[in-house]
């Protein structure tokens, strides 16, 4: 996805300009693509006005069906009550009020996910963000991240994966790639890889490995780790995890070489996955596949070491109830390390 930070008012018109533009490239007329830039117009101001600046992320939906996402996130004091602020007229800063609610009107779907308690302390957390209670260093924080996907499909249709794939601050390609599929037994694909260290030649070896997954969409997943690490010795090497789902089985298939991590929460708790040690495509020790079960709706998560790995999904009280792409943009935007590219697969069963 393409970040923007929005810190300042030229921000705003920056953010316009680059979501407008990708629109464009999506094939939006000069209509839907006036429409986008009204959304992200309202979206960057809202996080000077409430959240303390912030972050806009878009890119294509990856359903396919060339709906733009675009999310606002900040880490700022939240909504007490997100009803109220959709309706028209309602402001907190002075302000006439139209941001969301021009918003929702100029989205296909609107979905808003806000935690009180923000701002610079970090709420009822404690701490500053970024230290012990906010931020990548502990538990998340308050704030907002409202998702907004225009275009595409008339009607919204049922999501249950999302992949986001942020790039390292000052870069311009991410490192990282991420890959949800359905494979020929009815069992879905999953795949992470992050290119070793960052910019266009992490890039390519990230992208190599998703088309090798691509390719071999039938095999176990031993022999998948196998050929992905084979495939990837002409590039600078990753850091790769594959996951099977297995509905029908309600069980999941995982294996991995280097830091991605992963995570099945559910009504039996949480079980995080296994991965050993090394850089597919250089030096791999075994390849190896362990089996984990699922229980009542079920929430599978993986991503790479952008994000932070010491916190707990207990931590998100009715976060993984919302849509996938929702649950990925607020992990990455609490727990996020900022130096590195970072990534994250949802799937909800």
């Amino acid at each position: 996805m393409d970040r923007i930070t929005v810190r300042d008012p030229t921000d705003v018109a920056t953010a316009r300009r680059r979501v407008a533009g990708l629109a464009s490239q999506l094939g939006y007329n000069e209509t839907e693509a006036g429409r986008v830039a009204i959304v992200v117009t309202e979206l960057a101001q809202n996080l000077l006005r409430h959240g303390g600046g912030g972050e806009i992320l878009a890119g294509a939906d990856a359903t396919g069906e060339a709906a733009l996402e675009v999310l606002a996130l900040d880490k700022g004091p939240g909504m007490a009550d997100v009803a109220a602020c959709l309706r028209d007229g309602f402001s907190t800063g002075g302000t006439p009020g139209n941001g969301l609610g021009a918003v929702q009107r100029m989205s296909r779907e609107l979905v808003i996910h806000s935690r009180p308690g923000g701002g610079p302390r970090g709420g009822p957390w404690g701490g500053p963000w970024g230290g012990p209670g906010g931020g990548p260093g502990g538990g998340p924080g308050g704030g907002t991240a409202v998702l907004a996907r225009l275009g595409g499909k008339a009607a919204p249709v049922a999501r249950t994966a999302a992949t986001l794939c942020v790039p390292k601050p000052g870069e311009t390609v991410c490192g990282d790639s991420a890959c949800v599929m359905p494979r020929p037994d009815g069992t879905i694909g999953v795949l992470v890889a992050d290119g070793l260290g960052h910019g266009p030649q992490a890039a390519a070896a990230s992208a190599e490995a998703v088309r090798l997954f691509r390719k071999h969409p039938a095999a176990a997943l031993v022999d998948l780790l196998g050929i992905l690490h084979a495939g990837l010795r002409a590039t600078r090497g990753a850091a790769i995890a594959v996951a099977v789902i297995d509905p029908a089985a309600r069980q999941v298939t995982y294996g991995g070489v280097g830091n991605i991590a992963g995570f099945i929460t559910d009504s039996g708790g949480t079980r995080r996955m296994v991965s050993h040690s090394g850089t597919a495509g250089h030096t791999a020790g075994r390849m190896q596949a362990f089996r984990y079960p699922m229980h009542h709706r079920p929430v599978l998560v993986m991503f790479s070491d952008g994000l932070a790995t010491s916190w707990s999904p207990d931590g998100h009280a009715g976060l993984f109830e919302l849509d996938p792409t929702l649950i990925a943009a607020v992990l990455y935007r609490d727990h996020a390390r900022g130096r590195d590219d970072a990534s994250v697969v949802v799937w909800k069963g």
